[in-house]
């Protein structure tokens, strides 16, 4: 009789279990889908975003360059202008008008280098080495300006000689 109870109980036992097998491994099947369609939905999210983040430094760069390429044209109108307001005053208006530039690069070039020599001076009154001096007085803004002015003076006309300009 207990042949009976325990084949039948555990036949069932094991009927059941084979008949649930199926499920529990569709139910592991679909929670690893589950899994995978969420990290690949999160890189796509993560993907879109930097195409997003790609596309507004694209669209800045563009309106960078718009308000740049705006500047330059202004720059280079307003030069015509005053080169056709010269040619048409002629005389003393004309020759004023073309030594506002260099006037004022000279009183710029010459105040700078009269507070950069009367700070060296004193420096170098106080104790300071010359050595020292010179390397405070030659500061990295000091010279961009001086490269700056000698760009615009000498540079320039040697590239408007070539044809360059």
């Amino acid at each position: 009789m207990l042949d009976l109870i325990g084949g039948g109980v555990l036949g069932s036992l094991l009927g059941g279990a084979f008949r649930l097998a199926p499920e529990v491994l569709k139910w592991l099947d679909r929670k690893s889908e589950r899994d995978h369609e969420y990290a690949m939905f999160d890189r796509q999210c993560q993907l879109e975003a930097q195409r997003g983040a790609q596309r507004m430094q694209e669209i800045g760069a563009q309106r960078e360059a718009a308000i740049d390429a705006g500047a330059m044209d202004a720059l280079q109108a307003a030069i015509k202008q005053q080169t056709e307001m010269t040619k048409a005053a002629r005389g003393w208006v004309a020759s004023l008008s073309a030594s506002v530039r260099p006037v004022v690069t000279y009183w710029i070039l010459g105040i700078w280098s009269f507070v950069h020599i009367w700070f060296a001076w004193q420096s170098w009154l106080a104790g300071m080495p010359p050595a020292e001096v010179f390397k405070l007085a030659m500061s990295a803004d000091f010279a961009a300006l001086l490269a700056g002015t000698l760009n615009y003076w000498f540079l320039d006309r040697t590239l408007q000689r070539r044809g360059l300009a």
